[in-house]
């Protein structure tokens, strides 16, 4: 590397500006056409930086996804792959209660840290190598997918045969205590829930029925009493009823369950499917498996990497600490595989998933620095 990274130079206004737009480009998970939006910006931008970008077509009924390369003299060889995710847990509308603002030292608004901050800070590194004249020793690509807020159903295949196609994953979902990297995740598992009720008129014959509801409910406190200090559930989604008049026949949910070790996950798994029971007169309650992604442990490979970066930290004056995080990301697909992979390189903040999300605004300068060094020593005899 030719240049200190303290030599590199982030504009932060100019960044906050950029991400200004991309925060309001609301990208609900659900919201095909919201989604699409945002990463037509996003595809903008990058052919802006010079890349060379490709619309993949999303899930059925969810959002493109984006592939992009930078030119390189080496274009076509095992690389970088910057892998970061552009749909949010936010609805449409969620601007008018957390709207982009600056308020001292931090800066709000819907997806700002989970992870379109990060994004865009790990997109700017590559403009500030460029900025420098400074040359990557592999080649750098990027994909941006659309639907890892539900667990990346329908883009899991795309991102474990891109991650395959490269040395290192560089993940920058938001940073964890404080300034740290992720360098394992916990095993995560989705479950659907459905009760099965007997209807009847909820006032002239109540009895005769038996509340879907009512059996929900029940099998909720159930299932979350399944937590334990090894693998914990939780019911995130609960759907039911349409007339207030009738006892429910049909209420649904979702629950996610989450464990350290794939072992604990696996008993986790088993104790929860035993739940389904179906009587005689169709009624009862039945649960079906959904998204699982593996546990993550730290490899070899992952280390490694994990130290050049804390090498590049030290130059830019902290000390970078990492652990295994619970939040599930798709690092989680291609750390299990053995790919080695850096994640939490995103920006430092809190609130996430909620109405008082936000980034704190010195990360974007440091996380573009932290990313820009390991861009540029990868590859190289470091």
């Amino acid at each position: 590397m030719s240049i200190s990274v303290n030599a590199l130079t982030p504009d932060v206004d100019a960044m906050l500006a950029g991400l200004r737009r991309w925060v309001e480009c609301e990208s609900p998970t659900f919201d095909r056409a919201a989604v699409n939006r945002m990463m037509t910006l996003a595809s903008e931008d990058l052919a802006a930086m010079g890349a060379s970008v490709e619309r993949v077509e999303g899930p059925a009924g969810l959002g493109d996804c984006i592939r992009a390369s930078f030119p390189h003299p080496r274009a076509g060889e095992p690389g970088i792959l910057v892998m970061a995710h552009l749909d949010t847990v936010h609805p449409i509308g969620t601007l008018e209660k957390l709207p982009f603002r600056i308020d001292g030292g931090r800066c709000y608004g819907p997806g700002i840290l989970d992870m379109k901050g990060g994004t865009f800070a790990a997109l700017h590194a590559v403009t500030l190598l460029r900025e420098a004249g400074i040359e990557t020793a592999l080649p750098v690509h990027v994909l941006l997918t659309s639907d890892e807020e539900i667990g990346s159903p329908g883009t899991r295949e795309l991102i474990v045969a891109e991650a395959q196609r490269h040395k290192y994953i560089l993940v920058p979902e938001p940073a964890i205590d404080g300034t740290g990297v992720v360098t394992g995740r916990y095993a995560i598992a989705r479950f659907n829930l459905t009760a099965h009720g007997r209807p009847s008129h909820a006032g002239a014959a109540l009895k005769a029925g038996r509340s879907a509801i009512r059996e929900m409910a029940r099998q909720i406190l159930v299932i979350e009493d399944m937590t334990n200090d090894d693998c914990t559930f939780s019911v995130g989604v609960v759907q039911g009823g349409q007339w207030v008049n009738c006892v429910s026949t049909e209420c649904r949910a979702e629950a996610l369950s989450m464990a350290k070790r794939q072992a604990d996950l696996d008993q986790g798994v088993t104790r929860i499917m035993e739940l389904t029971r179906r009587d005689a007169d169709g009624t009862g309650f039945t649960v079906e498996r959904g998204v699982v992604r593996p546990v993550w442990e730290p490899d070899e490979g992952t280390m490694a990497l994990y130290g050049l970066a804390r090498t590049v930290a030290a130059e830019l004056g902290f000390d970078l600490t990492h652990g295994s995080a619970g939040g599930g990301s798709d690092g989680n697909f291609t750390g299990a595989r053995g790919i080695p992979t850096l994640d939490g390189l995103g920006l430092t903040g809190d609130g996430y998933h909620t109405l008082n999300e936000h980034i704190e605004i010195a990360s974007l300068a440091q996380r573009a620095r932290l990313v820009a060094g390991l861009l540029a020593r990868l590859g190289t005899a470091n």
